[in-house]
């Protein structure tokens, strides 16, 4: 149990850490770094690599590539520990063809003593409130003219401290009649919590093989699937928002969806990062994220790295809303019989087609 709980983890900070970007990360002041200490940090990675990079055969391609790198005082103009692992970040991103790969600088990083241990009590206490800090990774929740709900989630965190929120987001939005899931700016996250969120989407008893994470390091393999244990279940149609950035977990779930047969995907096709990893120290006050795992959906027996997940309806990701909303009210205009209800909904469409919204209204009752 502590072994899963501890993949878990890791797959869930690997996937947040590779969806941000150098500057966002937040790290400590630079530092200068000296052509022995690149030296040892490019050892140490030379190791890291061999040992735990999910594809053995391109980590050979990977690790020559810096070897043949350092050999010619590639490295010599990277003075700084920031330069450096943007240098090295470039370097294992090109040579890997694989998104997740990033160095950082962060001295506060400590390998835990113990690889199987589960994060410390206070460690918990920590995400928990960064977690609701964050809103649990909500960022908006509404009810849009016409009935629609709308959704955008921004990552997945663990599950433990995400799932009630997504189930009370889901029993706040059980009485539309579709929904829109933004994953336009979801960076990743969870797979557990990826499937907690799924579990919503399918009625009670019908439970779905959503996605296998093979993790090279331990060699074990562990399967994903929705939870009987849910509660909260929505039955209307689904529309998924997509973007270049939705990264990783975010796409898993437009992922899971689309094979599942559950949602209709809008937006552009999706950043291509399939392989999750783990944090490695480099020494120096680097640490490295290497891909040590790969998903494997059951339907497709395939994933979605360096491809991305592909829309069912293309459009720039900023139309994406827009586009959804207007073929959700569309297809409530077509099954609505009720001639009051079709006239508001044909109001709304107009004004969706416009790319606005029924103005509110102040006036005092009479």
């Amino acid at each position: 149990m502590k072994n899963k709980l501890k993949l878990i983890f890791s797959l869930f900070l690997s996937a947040v850490i590779s969806g941000l970007s150098m500057h966002a990360l937040a790290q400590p002041a630079d530092a200068p770094i000296s052509q022995a200490e690149r030296k040892e940090v490019l050892q140490t990675l030379d190791v890291k690599l061999q040992a735990n990079y999910v594809f053995p055969d391109v980590a050979e391609r990977i690790r020559k590539a810096l070897k043949d790198k350092a050999a010619k005082n590639g490295y010599a103009t990277a003075a700084s520990s920031a330069a450096f692992a943007a240098e090295l970040s470039k370097d294992l991103r090109e040579q890997g063809n694989d998104k997740h790969f990033m160095v950082f600088h962060d001295p506060r990083f400590h390998v835990q003593e113990n690889p199987n241990a589960v994060p410390s009590a206070e460690e918990m206490e920590r995400q928990r409130v960064d977690a609701a800090n964050m809103a649990y990774g909500i960022e908006k929740l509404q009810r849009l003219p016409g009935n629609v709900g709308y959704l955008e989630l921004r990552g997945f965190g663990p599950t433990e401290l995400v799932a009630a929120a997504y189930t009370s987001a889901l029993s706040l939005l059980g009485g539309t009649d579709a929904l829109i899931l933004d994953l336009r700016r979801n960076d990743g996250g969870s797979p557990s919590s990826v499937a907690f969120l799924m579990s919503h989407f399918f009625t009670k008893g019908d439970e779905r093989h959503l996605n296998d994470i093979y993790d090279r390091p331990t060699n074990t393999t562990q399967q994903f699937w929705t939870s009987s244990s849910v509660g909260e279940r929505y039955s209307k149609p689904v529309y998924v928002l997509t973007s270049a950035r939705t990264f990783s977990g975010g796409e898993e779930c437009a992922y899971d969806f689309q094979t599942q047969k559950r949602a209709t995907l809008v937006g552009e096709t999706t950043g291509g990062g399939a392989n999750p990893g783990n944090r490695f120290s480099l020494g120096h006050g680097l640490v490295v994220n290497i891909p040590t795992g790969r998903a494997i959906n059951p339907v497709t027996h395939a994933n979605w790295e360096h491809i991305g997940v592909k829309p069912d309806i293309a459009v720039a990701a900023a139309q994406a809303q827009q586009t959804a909303y207007m073929e959700i009210l569309r297809s409530l205009l077509a099954k609505n019989t009720d001639p009051e209800e079709r006239d508001d909904l044909q109001r709304i469409l107009l004004l969706a087609e416009k790319g606005e919204s029924p103005t509110p209204t102040y006036k005092p009752r009479r």
